[in-house]
């Protein structure tokens, strides 16, 4: 069975049953994202059919006219939920508004009301906070591979070239890759590395959506960039509206809190 969902004011999909559950799973669908499938007369919270038997249920036997999807350029207000052509709605961050609910919503706003589907960028602290448990798990791996290999790798070197100075630079080249490797698959399959998933932050695109490996592996190698000239890349972070280092302008992420 399709399902079709709403994220930043776009229309997603077709996927699948089980596709539906594991974004619910992973954060990407919220409780009060809207959702359609043939046979639904309306756009509903993920909350109303969120249970396995609702999700399964056939469609009613008698026809009921399909609810519109959103073309190319149509999107969904935010606070009545329903379409319109993109160039009758008003942009507010991440979202758009029709022009009806225009005064309601800036009322909501105007009384420190959440926006709903908005994105809400992860502090600088608490980034700093999951790079550190990142570096503690490395370190941790880390030492247990030299424990492992250390020392047949330099008894190895040493039995060719007399010297350990190789069996060094091979375990050097070896926590490398495996860092390098630990970021981008984590990155790439979960939008968080286990640091990350501790402090409850995962990286995503600019409108919100999964980053793919290949943009997970150039914002790992792009970090050596944000690392030069006294960390300033990572510094930026401080002065950006969206929380952004260099490595964020770069490939167009974004790190948001999920909790």
């Amino acid at each position: 069975m399709n399902w079709y969902y709403v994220s930043a004011g776009k229309q997603v999909g077709p996927v699948d049953d089980p596709q539906l559950q594991e974004l619910a799973r992973t954060g990407h669908i919220q409780m009060d994202t809207l959702v359609w499938r043939e046979g639904m007369p309306e756009w509903q919270p993920y909350s109303t059919i969120a249970s396995p038997a609702s999700a399964a249920a056939p469609p009613p036997a008698y026809v009921v006219p399909a609810a519109p999807l959103p073309g190319s350029n149509d999107v969904v207000c935010a606070e009545c939920h329903r379409i319109f052509p993109r160039d009758e709605t008003i942009p507010f961050g991440n979202v758009r508004v029709c022009a009806g609910c225009k005064p309601i919503f800036m009322q909501k706003l105007a009384e420190g009301a959440a926006i709903r589907g908005e994105l809400r960028y992860a502090t600088v602290l608490t980034r700093f906070g999951a790079v550190f448990l990142d570096g503690l798990i490395l370190q941790a791996f880390n030492i247990g591979l030299r424990l492992v290999l250390g020392f047949s790798l330099v008894q190895r070197f040493d039995a060719q070239t007399g010297e350990s100075l190789g069996g060094v630079i091979m375990l050097t080249a070896l926590g490398m890759l495996v860092a390098a490797s630990y970021e981008i698959l984590m990155v790439g399959k979960y939008g968080a590395t286990l640091g990350k998933m501790a402090c409850k932050v995962r990286v995503v695109t600019a409108e919100g959506g999964k980053v793919t490996y290949g943009r997970a592996a150039g914002r790992y190698f792009a970090k050596f960039l944000s690392s030069l000239l006294c960390l300033i890349g990572f510094i930026m972070a401080f002065f950006d509206e969206e929380r952004r280092t260099l490595h964020d302008r770069i490939c167009d992420t974004r790190v948001i809190t999920i909790a």
